[in-house]
């Protein structure tokens, strides 16, 4: 096809039906893409005659693949040192690093002390789950009610389940419910705590999920799917979405400005991609395709943000997690990963990040 090689990409003019053509994000002459060719030793994905071989410490894909941990090729833009402050942002795998980095002797603020007195309602998990953030939009959100002078919080979000119990859907509800004024006083205690990250030079960002609910009442985008009691006493108050790459990537940018804005003068944001699937869809996908869809978008978003900033880099969790061995690294759900896989993971974090 004439132009196949032009680093231009065809897209639907929605104007009309010419179409027009749009530069490539990334473009390189020939002598810096075979610069990068000869300089990346974790190029080439196998050779023919090589096949057959079970060298499992070789350099090609196929045989870095066959080791119980898979070891990506890591490139840090920068280096965050030890004493550094951290704060971690995400779904229940955040939680999981900032258990590696308080294990490594590190300061992190989002693990905060003042969240042990939340007891959860089951009793084998932990507090700090309250806090998880599964979506672009609250991770926004929330930073941005914490941070804005002149954001306010809509009160009208939070739900009412029952003559003494709230809801606030901004939380992810591993607690047992309260009545309004504890509720609203766990609310102050997380817009405290999340104030903190004015002070950490080190935020690392964990993407979950591209699936989110919306409160069409208050209008405003929750964390997570409403619990199932409010689909059947207020079933024309929240709307399902399935979001795309422009709105995650500018709600990301919205956090960068945000935190350019009020957070540490030198801060620096490692963006990864929650390795833990789907528990459900609400599309009409297989949830398997559902899962692969919502993080491929999400690596895709995570991708283009960090291209776009000197200070913000990706650290590929994602990818380890799903080229190790899966007796290796998956509890026997498929979900959740073992300890091991997590250690591994902060291990090679540490090793390529930490001074």
């Amino acid at each position: 096809m004439p132009g196949a090689f032009l680093n231009e990409t065809t897209v639907a003019n929605r104007t009309g039906n010419r179409l027009a053509l749009r530069k490539s994000p990334s473009v390189a002459t020939a002598a810096e893409a075979m610069k990068n060719y000869l300089q990346n030793k974790a190029r080439t994905w196998y050779r023919e005659r090589s096949v057959e071989a079970d060298d499992r410490g070789g350099k090609y894909a196929f045989e870095r693949l066959r080791e119980t941990w898979f070891t990506p090729q890591i490139q840090p833009k920068f280096k965050l040192r030890r004493g550094d402050k951290f704060y971690a942002i995400g779904s229940c795998f955040a939680r999981g690093l900032e258990n590696s980095l308080a294990g490594h002797k590190i300061a992190v603020e989002s693990a905060a002390p003042e969240f042990a007195k939340l007891q959860p309602a089951n009793k084998e998990g932990s507090g700090l789950g309250f806090t998880n953030k599964y979506n672009t939009y609250s991770m926004l959100n929330e930073l941005r009610w914490a941070l804005y002078p002149d954001a306010e919080f809509p009160r009208a979000s939070i739900v009412q389940l029952t003559d003494t119990t709230w809801y606030d859907p901004h939380t992810t509800p591993m607690l047992d419910f309260v009545g309004f004024d504890e509720t609203l006083e766990r609310r102050a205690l997380m817009q405290s705590v999340t104030k903190r990250i004015k002070d950490c030079r080190a935020v690392i960002l964990t993407l979950g999920l591209a699936e989110v609910w919306r409160d069409v009442k208050a209008d405003v985008f929750l964390n997570c799917t409403p619990i199932p009691s409010l689909f059947r006493t207020q079933p024309d108050r929240y709307e399902f979405h399935l979001t795309d790459f422009d709105e995650n990537l500018r709600n990301l940018e919205a956090i960068y400005a945000l935190l350019s804005r009020y957070g540490h003068p030198d801060f620096h944001i490692v963006v990864t991609v929650s390795p833990v699937p789907l528990m459900n869809t609400f599309s009409t996908m297989d949830i398997v395709v559902a899962n692969t869809w919502a993080k491929s978008l999400l690596r895709a978003v995570a991708h283009e943000w960090a291209g776009g900033h000197g200070n913000v880099d990706y650290f590929p969790s994602y990818e380890i997690v799903q080229n190790s061995d899966r007796a290796a690294v998956w509890e026997p759900d498929l979900r959740h990963v073992k300890g091991a896989g997590a250690q591994h993971i902060m291990e090679l974090f540490a090793q390529n990040y930490l001074d």
